[in-house]
């Protein structure tokens, strides 16, 4: 096996060095557009008919019951609206593992629009019916749509990448993300759809990725190692690595899930429940609550949220701001685009260690920037840098890499239900951050970012703590470097077991061969 390890270098097949496939590029592009780019397209297109929603409520309100609405409901209204969201993105993280063990990666994906595809319905109709009740509905099934976008696309990438490309292309779940919110920022503009007679027509326009995933999806294979792991398809999987690889390149990568496979014996997919009491996968676990939890509550809210009130300081027009905040979303995506360039090279630990730590860097900047904000001409100037700085350090590091690893921490069996965890979590801590951000603001002002410094201190401290390098390593061999920490005092005997057990696959596939 050591042998097999080293030939790719020889060969030059799998190179560090070598650039991935046309397949498996257009792979991810026709995987992103209806996955992780709806998620940031709807989180994005909601902003911009904020006061039309508003005057459609008052409306709807006075012609069904002959009566003004409250501010307060109002308010309740919108708040429903907005939060919905949240909601229906939790529902989708709970049930995206399940519809990937039983429909596949490919057949969860396509299916998932089907969901998007209703939501889009219901959101444009709502407005020409006088029901503000389908907007509600369909901002719960997009939110559905997108958590299960959130957990299946990078699950479905991490399986059919290459080890040595896994980092970069399973970056493509980042790269549309950003592109889906930076699109939602344009078509919002009010010279497009976000003006008041368009607006229905933006929020129903979600159904074009999802038509556009539905028509390109269907070309391209289902996971190598969901045919050959879950479902036992040893000819399917091998024609899905043909098409990803070539038929001069696959034959490595069917070795590599073949051990994968023989490693877990028969094992079924497990459930959610089940990874909290399995001591094999115990830091592992903690690992990805930590660093989801650590993404969502990093700041960059908080950022966002300042971002008008430090672009006025700095001399910009209120008119002219939507225009000054898109580029917060080309900076999102350049950095998503950068670190999928770099991620292979560099390695995972050195960008989230580095852009977790810078984060903490310009939270301390800014800190001072804000309560001096009107000591200094030019200290408004440095505020706005901090902004930039802050968005740039996120997506270099804490927005790119976290669904990676999530993706490289967990063999096959465990893979989908750590995502379901992960997405849990993801959801729930968007949703607190919702409820309380305005609070924090409110009690603590510009000293929030206080909060947030220590945050990502601690969550960088954690990383280079316990995370080991997973660039270039299989699966298996991200599992046997987390052996120590989950195992302690027993892992001698364990180790022994794994020596017998990589003996036996060795000798497996040497007969196979």
């Amino acid at each position: 096996m050591l042998r097999m390890e080293h030939q790719p270098l020889l060969r030059g097949s799998s190179s560090p060095c070598k650039l991935p496939s046309w397949t498996l590029l257009l792979a991810v592009c026709a995987v992103g557009i209806g996955g992780t780019f709806q998620y940031g397209y709807n989180v994005s297109i909601i902003n911009a008919p904020t006061q039309h929603i508003h005057k459609f409520l008052n409306e709807t309100w006075s012609s069904r019951y002959q009566k003004e609405l409250s501010p307060d409901l109002l308010t309740f209204l919108w708040s429903v609206i907005a939060s919905i969201f949240s909601l229906g993105g939790l529902c989708g993280a709970l049930i995206g593992g399940s519809m990937a063990i039983r429909l596949g990666r490919k057949g969860a994906l396509l299916m998932n629009n089907v969901i998007a595809i209703l939501a889009s319905i219901l959101m444009g109709i709502s407005f020409p019916t006088g029901l503000f009740e389908l907007l509600i509905a369909g901002r719960f099934l997009i939110g559905i749509n997108s958590g299960i976008g959130l957990c299946v696309q990078p699950l479905y990438i991490g399986e059919f990448a290459p080890k040595h490309l896994r980092g970069g292309l399973a970056m493509g779940t980042s790269i549309f993300l950003t592109g889906g919110i930076l699109t939602g920022q344009i078509i919002g503009l009010r010279e497009l759809l976000g003006g008041e007679k368009h607006w229905p027509l933006l929020l129903s326009s979600s159904c074009i990725p999802a038509l556009a995933q539905l028509l390109f999806l269907p070309w391209f294979p289902e996971s190598p190692r969901y045919l050959l792991i879950d479902r036992g398809d040893e000819l399917s999987c091998a024609k899905a690595l043909k098409r990803f690889h070539g038929s001069s390149e696959y034959r490595r990568e069917m070795e590599d899930i073949q051990r994968e496979c023989f490693a877990l014996d028969g094992e079924k997919p497990k459930k959610p429940w089940q990874l909290f009491t399995d001591r094999g996968v115990r830091w592992q676990l903690i690992t990805v609550i930590v660093m989801t939890m650590g993404q969502q509550l990093s700041g960059i809210n908080a950022i966002y949220f300042y971002a008008t009130y430090v672009f006025q300081q700095a001399g910009i027009m209120a008119e002219k701001i939507p225009y000054v905040t898109l580029g917060t979303g080309v900076c999102e995506c350049l950095t998503a685009l950068s670190c999928g360039l770099l991620i292979d090279y560099v390695g995972r630990r050195c960008l989230i260690i580095g852009g977790y730590l810078l984060m903490t860097l310009w939270c301390t900047v800014l800190t001072f920037s804000l309560t001096y904000q009107e000591l200094y001409s030019w200290v408004p100037y440095m505020s706005m840098t901090c902004v930039f700085a802050f968005i740039l350090s996120f997506g270099l590091g804490p927005g790119g890499i976290t669904n990676t690893l999530t993706a490289e921490l967990f063999v096959q069996s465990s893979r989908p239900a750590a995502y379901m965890i992960a997405g849990t979590v993801s959801w729930i801590s968007f949703f607190t951050v919702g409820m309380l951000f305005p609070f924090i603001v409110n009690g603590l002002k510009q000293y929030c970012f206080v909060v947030f410094l220590l945050e990502c201190f601690f969550v960088a401290a954690f990383i280079f703590l316990i995370i080991p390098e997973t660039k270039n390593k299989s699966f298996l061999e991200i599992k046997k470097e987390f052996h120590k920490l989950n195992f302690g005092r027993n892992a001698r005997k364990k180790d022994t077991e794994l020596f017998e057990r990589r003996q036996l696959q060795d000798e497996f596939l040497k007969i196979s061969a």
